[in-house]
């Protein structure tokens, strides 16, 4: 490359060397500044890079140097995201089950332009979650990009709703028919993207998970639902569902072993009052909306915890457990 041919963006090639090549652990001596200049075809002396430097750090590109010998060395300093910052965004998506396995390559080389090519390669890791299982379809992007754009319009939102049947194939919702939802808020909860919107048919507000939302249009028409939504609590209108599922709103009294202290927390937060009954167990209230999922989440527990009341919860778990028993 001819010399000097780059040398309206000497500046800019600076600030991409430093903050490619350089870091806290890593740092160039001005020699070695130029040389990388010259590479892009960029004229340079030591005076004129001094120059760039102070400017670089007036512009908020923090340029650092410290003496090592008869050498001076410059790095870059603070950056937007630390190293360890960084980790856990990429540890984020890798055990993300909704980003496919293709998108999780991109994001995770994007992530890496944000800090130097040496700390890059502490990104290069796998986190393992069992059973992880990423998604197959890459819709769920314009899918939440759409319901994004539907919620800062205040637009209803127009979509097909699947699920897989056993040849796993796509099979629709209510035959075909399109939905017709006010979008109201995201949620994520189990690794899954849920939209939370007002069915103005039911007149109720319900939830769907967007990565079973497909042919999803938005509508040139003004969403409803603003007084029902006003009045839920959002962050209590997913804590009580488990797994998003849908199911009668209930004060459930459970009946635990002290070890499940820890778990219960970790489920319904450190709000909860967990009341000593004997030396090894408590009773605890939870508001939740019961299903089948709940009561097998209790199952889960192994014994350690079980339902007082209410007397309906108590004989909808015993008749699941006998169906399971039939079975």
């Amino acid at each position: 490359m001819a010399k000097g041919v780059n040398q309206k963006m000497k500046l800019l090639y600076l600030a991409k060397i430093m903050q490619e090549e350089t870091d806290d652990e890593h740092s160039l001596t001005m020699p070695e500044i130029i040389n990388h200049l010259n590479a892009y075809g960029i004229e340079a002396n030591r005076k004129s890079v001094y120059n760039d430097i102070e400017d670089l750090n007036c512009f908020g590109i923090e340029i650092l140097s410290e003496r090592s010998g008869p050498k001076t060395l410059y790095h870059c300093g603070a950056r937007t995201f630390e190293v360890a910052e960084l980790k856990f965004l990429v540890d984020a998506i890798q055990s993300s089950k909704f980003i496919t396995a293709r998108k999780t390559k991109e994001l995770i080389r994007k992530l890496e332009k944000l800090t130097s090519r040496h700390a890059a390669k502490h990104l290069e890791r796998e986190v393992f979650v069992a059973g992880r299982i990423k998604n197959m379809d890459e819709s769920i992007y314009y899918a939440i990009d759409a319901i994004h754009t539907a919620l800062n319009e205040g637009k209803m939102l127009q979509f097909r709703y699947f699920r897989w049947d056993l040849s796993a194939q796509k099979e629709y919702r209510h035959e075909g028919r399109k939905y017709r939802i006010s979008p109201w808020g995201l949620c994520w909860d189990d690794e899954n993207y849920y939209m939370i919107g007002y069915d103005g048919e039911a007149e109720k507000i319900k939830y769907y998970r967007v990565d079973k939302m497909t042919d999803i249009r938005i509508l040139d028409e003004k969403r409803k639902g603003n007084a029902e939504f006003k009045k839920l609590d959002k962050g209590l209108y997913t804590k009580k569902r488990f797994r998003m599922f849908d199911g009668v709103e209930r004060t459930v009294t459970l009946k635990c072993r002290n070890n499940l202290s820890n778990v219960i927390v970790d489920q319904f937060g450190r709000e909860v009052h967990m009341q000593p009954v004997d030396e090894d167990h408590f009773t605890v209230n939870v508001d939740v909306a019961v299903s089948n999922q709940f009561y097998g989440w209790v199952i889960a527990l192994g014994g350690d915890a079980v339902i007082v009341k209410p007397k309906e919860a108590k004989e909808e778990m015993e008749k699941l457990l006998k169906t399971y028993l039939e079975q």
